[in-house]
């Protein structure tokens, strides 16, 4: 048996074996590039960022006077009959000082062609064992990455079917490590963001795939078409060498790239 090219891949039938060996397009040979790629996502959250601020008389509405001098205290203003202080920044139960600002603009820019060059380094990186191994993802060695399945991967229905596929392609295993949700360290606990749950297989498939909703119950795997393939869907975190499960039609439609 001749010996595969760096860019060809294997074709699996829906029920796990090999039905034919494709090229793969020439944007997975684009050179990997983490730093763009860093800077993509990070645009991109703060892009999504959204203006916060306090009211403008916030911490402001109290009924304050000042004792003056001569009675051997502070002379900051205190509430109106009490002892208490209040709305001087430098005093306990006083306003903040420099509360944030809602006209802050928290966007980040960043080159059209630069973005470009991030998604296509991102989707380059899928096809790195290494890459994709260090991340953290589970698969068989002998798995041809990016994992391509033939178009029958476009008509199933159901979570059912969907699992019984990645069990048949032997990337089940990344499904459950990312089934355990890890306590997230730090604030967050304390801000409904108590629990991480990884990310696992990034779904991709055509535009006409009415297949999706099979996919969306699993933990941890996302589902996209190939035209709204991103940095962030291909590198969550900024970290590439996602593992991508493409059927053969949208695998196609990137030849476009």
């Amino acid at each position: 048996m001749a010996k595969k090219k760096d860019n060809e891949v294997n074709v699996y039938s829906v029920e796990g074996e090999v039905v034919k060996t494709i090229e793969l397009p020439e944007v997975f040979m684009t050179s990997i590039r983490t730093d763009l790629i860093r800077r993509a996502v990070v645009s991109a959250q703060a892009n999504r960022r959204q203006s916060y601020g306090p009211s403008p008389r916030s911490g402001m509405r109290h009924a304050v006077s000042t004792w003056g001098k001569g009675r051997g205290v502070s002379r900051v203003q205190r509430m109106t009959g009490q002892r208490t202080g209040a709305q001087s920044p430098g005093t306990v139960g006083g306003r903040k000082a420099h509360p944030p600002k809602p006209e802050h603009d928290w966007s980040k820019k960043i080159n059209r062609k630069e973005r470009a060059m991030a998604r296509a380094s991102a989707l380059a990186a899928t096809k790195d064992a290494g890459l994709v191994s260090k991340r953290g993802h589970v698969f068989e060695a002998d798995l041809t990455l990016p994992v391509v399945v033939e178009d029958d991967i476009e008509v199933l229905k159901t979570t059912q079917e969907a699992t019984e596929l990645l069990q048949s392609i032997k990337v089940y295993d990344d499904v459950l490590r990312a089934s355990k949700k890890k306590i997230r360290a730090g604030r967050g606990k304390m801000r409904a963001r108590r629990y991480r749950r990884p990310r696992s297989v990034l779904v991709a498939l055509s535009s006409s795939s009415e297949s999706s909703r099979a996919f969306t119950n699993i933990p941890g795997v996302d589902v996209s078409t190939s035209k709204h393939l991103n940095t962030e869907v291909l590198a969550p975190g900024g970290e590439p060498g996602r593992l991508v499960l493409f059927s053969e039609s949208a695998l196609e439609e990137l030849r476009a790239w």
